[in-house]
C-alpha cells in the first residue's frame, strides 16, 4: 500500500464520512450526551456516555425529593413504583409489552434468580443446566451456582452446539445474546424455538443487545431474559439491571430471593411469603433510588427512537469501520473476529492484533477509546446515538497508525 494510494483513500472515505453523517436520521441525537470533540468514544459497550438530562434531574432528586420531602418521596415523587415504571420504559427496547419488565439489582442478581426460577418451574425429571460455553464469567459462576443449589448437573456447550445440548433432562438453558469478545449475535429466535420443542425454558442475557439491536422477546417466546443498562442503555455506572418474566410465566415463577418489596402486602409485614402478582414479583429488596431515577432520565434520549433504526446505522457503522480499517491497515496487523454478516453481529468490531494492551493504550492516549480483552483483542463499541461516521473514520485511521508505527 502507497503512501499515495493510502492518501486518496483517506480523502475518499473522509467525504463518505461526510456525506453519510449528513444523511444519517439520529445525527441530531449526539446532541443530547455529554462528549469531547477531540475524542472518538467506541467504549459504549462496557460504559455508555452520558445524557445531558441526567445532571440536572439528579441534582432535583438529591436536593428536592431527597433533601426537602425526604420520606414522603416513596409516594409524592413516585420511588416506589420506579422498579416497574423504568421496566416499562425498557420494554419496548427489547420488544416486551408493559407489565413484563423491572428494573432493579445486578446482572448477576437477576441470572440466579430467572436460573433457579426456571428451574423451579421445569419440575421433575429435567436435571440439567445448560450454559454457553463461552459466556460471560460471571454468569458461568452462577450457573454453577444455581446448578448445585437445585441438584442440577451444569452441561457447557458451544453456542454452536446449543441447541444439540438441549433434550429431555434440560430444564434451562442460559445464552449470551452477543458474545461480549467477539460481538458475534446468537440465534434468538432459533435456540428458543429449540428450547421449547425440548421442554425446556431458557434463559437469555441481553446485555451486549439492549438498546443495539431490535431482541423481540415477545414475538419469539422467549422464557426469561435478564440485562444491564450501563453500556447501549447509557444508564451510569452500576446502574439497575432488569429481569423480563414472559406475562403467561409470571404466576408460577418462584423466586429464590423473596423480599419484603415483592410480597402481596409488602407493608404488613406478615411472617409468611405472598408473592405478588406481575413482574413486581421479581423485585427483592429497597431498590436503589438514586441510581434507579439517573437510569429513569437517561432512558429520555430514546423517546421517538425506534429501534429498527438504531440496529440500521450499528450496522452502518461497523460496515464503515471495517471499510476503513481494510484501506488503511496494512494487510496482516489486524484481524476481525466479529462475522461479516449482519444476521450474525452485534455493534462492536473485534480486532486481533500483536501487541493488543499497548495498542489500546496508544489508542487512548491520542483520543480513540477502546477496550481491550485478553489476550490479543481490541474491542470497538458503536453507540448509534452518539457514534458518527467521521468519528468512525478517525478510528480506523489512528488505528492504522499506531499499529503501523510498532506500538
Amino acid at each position: 500500500m502507497s503512501d499515495l494510494s493510502l492518501g486518496s483513500d483517506r480523502g475518499a472515505l473522509r467525504e463518505k464520512a461526510r456525506k453519510l453523517d449528513e444523511a444519517d436520521p439520529l445525527s441530531a441525537k449526539r446532541a443530547e450526551f455529554v462528549l469531547d470533540d477531540d475524542t472518538v468514544y467506541l467504549d459504549g459497550n462496557s460504559l455508555g456516555a452520558l445524557p445531558a438530562v441526567v445532571p440536572g434531574r439528579m441534582a432535583d432528586v438529591v436536593a428536592r425529593q431527597w433533601g426537602r420531602l425526604r420520606i414522603r418521596s416513596w409516594t409524592e415523587s413516585g420511588w416506589w413504583t420506579a422498579p416497574e415504571r423504568v421496566g416499562d420504559r425498557i420494554a419496548p427496547l427489547v420488544g416486551a409489552a408493559p407489565g413484563q419488565v423491572v428494573a432493579g439489582d445486578s446482572t448477576s442478581v437477576n441470572v440466579f434468580k430467572a436460573l433457579v426460577g426456571a428451574v423451579r418451574m421445569a419440575g421433575e425429571g429435567r436435571d440439567e443446566i445448560v450454559v454457553d460455553a463461552t459466556t460471560f464469567p460471571t454468569d458461568g459462576y452462577i450457573a454453577e451456582s444455581a446448578a448445585r443449589l437445585t441438584g442440577r448437573r451444569l452441561v457447557a456447550a458451544d453456542p454452536a452446539g446449543i441447541v444439540d445440548a438441549l433434550g429431555p433432562r434440560t430444564a434451562v438453558a442460559l445464552v449470551n445474546h452477543v458474545d461480549y469478545r467477539s460481538g458475534r449475535l446468537h440465534d434468538l429466535p432459533g435456540v428458543t424455538a429449540a428450547a421449547h420443542e425440548a421442554g425446556a425454558l431458557v434463559v437469555w442475557d441481553l446485555c451486549h443487545s439492549a438498546g443495539a439491536l431490535p431482541v423481540g422477546l415477545d414475538e419469539h417466546g422467549v422464557d426469561l431474559a435478564v440485562g444491564c443498562t450501563y453500556k447501549y442503555l447509557n444508564g451510569g455506572p452500576g446502574s439497575p439491571a432488569f429481569l423480563y418474566v414472559r406475562r403467561d410465566l409470571q404466576s408460577r415463577f418462584d423466586s429464590p430471593l423473596p423480599g419484603w418489596n415483592s410480597h402481596r402486602d409488602p407493608f404488613g409485614m406478615s411472617g409468611r411469603y405472598e408473592p405478588a402478582d406481575g413482574a413486581v414479583r421479581g423485585r427483592v429488596g429497597t431498590p436503589d433510588i438514586l441510581s434507579m431515577l439517573a437510569l429513569e432520565a437517561a432512558l429520555e434520549v430514546w423517546d421517538g427512537v425506534p429501534i429498527e433504526a438504531v440496529r440500521d446505522k450499528s450496522l452502518a457503522l461497523t460496515d464503515f469501520f471495517l471499510e476503513c480499517v481494510a484501506a488503511y491497515v496494512r494487510p496482516g496487523r489486524v484481524e476481525s473476529i466479529t462475522p461479516a454478516r449482519h444476521g450474525e453481529r452485534g455493534s462492536q468490531v473485534a480486532l486481533r492484533c500483536a501487541g493488543a494492551g499497548a495498542v489500546m493504550e496508544t489508542l487512548i492516549a491520542r483520543g480513540v477509546v477502546g477496550d481491550f480483552r485478553h489476550p490479543d483483542v481490541l474491542r470497538f463499541g458503536f453507540t448509534p446515538l452518539y457514534v458518527s461516521f467521521a468519528d468512525t473514520e478517525r478510528a480506523a485511521r489512528v488505528l492504522a497508525e499506531v499499529v503501523a508505527a510498532g506500538t
